[in-house]
């Protein structure tokens, strides 16, 4: 275990995301060191960690500091061939790749941009927390945007704020990156579930907009015409350019955020250059207004 030592931490943006120095995750951390990466973590929602060499093991031992790891969601049958990478051998880990060998593709979500959405927001326990290694990157591109969602919910006009005060809405994974999930039909066979609107982050006690464009489709207890001209207005506060970071990826980056008060997004990069990142989470309780 590393010795103590004083860890600098830099605010990269005034919506979010400060960079962590001065700490080597690829070495076992003792509780103060944790403390004060937890400290900075709810403060700042987005931590940086530039110049990392971690294993996967590394990266897992990191993340369970945190709390339990979360498994990677398996989903059903007709969407699987969507995220079944080839090299995905370990039930915590997910590889975010566009990197094809013999065809296949080694991970998943690979190719092109990628809509703001909450990792597992469609589970009754989503993701607390989640934690991503760059291993290859392009030369531009596939950047990733986090937007603050306690500032969104704080910019909610009052009038809809007290409208939606006690709604849910319901959040489906169809396995897109840039299509909206659709809930007009059958959806008994999709991975779906409700959440409040505002939700109260567990350990700051901050209310936060818990909505996305990619997965929240519908607003519960409203017609369908209201609950889509609410649900874009709510879209449209949660992506004001004034609440995200955006993080432009260098190697050996290494990020962690809170998926109870963050969205997040990517941006496209050329398909023809490899992007391999590695994933893994911290499992999720249930969540409330």
């Amino acid at each position: 275990m590393q010795d103590t030592v004083d860890i600098q931490v830099t605010p990269l943006s005034p919506a979010c995301g400060a960079e962590i120095s001065g700490v080597d995750l690829s070495k076992p951390l003792n509780p103060h060191e944790v403390a004060a990466i937890k400290d900075a973590w709810g403060k700042h929602l987005v931590l940086v960690f530039r110049g990392q060499k971690l294993s996967q093991d590394d990266q897992l031992r990191f993340a369970s500091y945190f709390g339990d790891l979360g498994s990677r969601k398996k989903p059903p049958a007709a969407l699987r061939n969507r995220t079944e990478g080839s090299q995905q051998d370990n039930e915590k880990v997910l590889l975010v790749s566009n990197i094809k060998v013999d065809g296949k593709p080694i991970g998943a979500f690979g190719e092109g941009d990628f809509w703001f959405h909450i990792d597992s927001g469609y589970t009754a326990r989503p993701y607390k927390y989640t934690f991503l290694y760059a291993i290859e990157l392009p030369s531009r591109g596939g950047n990733t945007m986090f937007s603050n969602m306690y500032k969104a919910y704080e910019s909610v006009p009052p009038a809809l704020k007290e409208k939606l005060k006690g709604k849910k809405a319901l959040h489906i994974h169809e396995y897109n990156r840039a299509k909206q999930a659709n809930s007009s039909g059958d959806i008994s066979g999709i991975p779906h579930c409700s959440h409040p609107v505002f939700v109260t982050h567990p350990d700051t006690g901050r209310k936060t907009l818990f909505v996305d464009r990619l997965m929240t489709t519908r607003i519960e207890g409203v017609s369908a015409e209201e609950s889509d001209v609410i649900l874009n207005e709510l879209y449209e506060i949660g992506e004001r350019r004034e609440f995200i970071f955006e993080h432009v990826w260098k190697l050996g980056d290494f990020l962690m955020w809170d998926n109870r008060c963050t969205i997040h997004a990517r941006t496209d990069f050329p398909k023809e250059e490899r992007r391999l990142l590695r994933r893994c989470t911290v499992e999720g309780e249930p969540l409330y207004e």
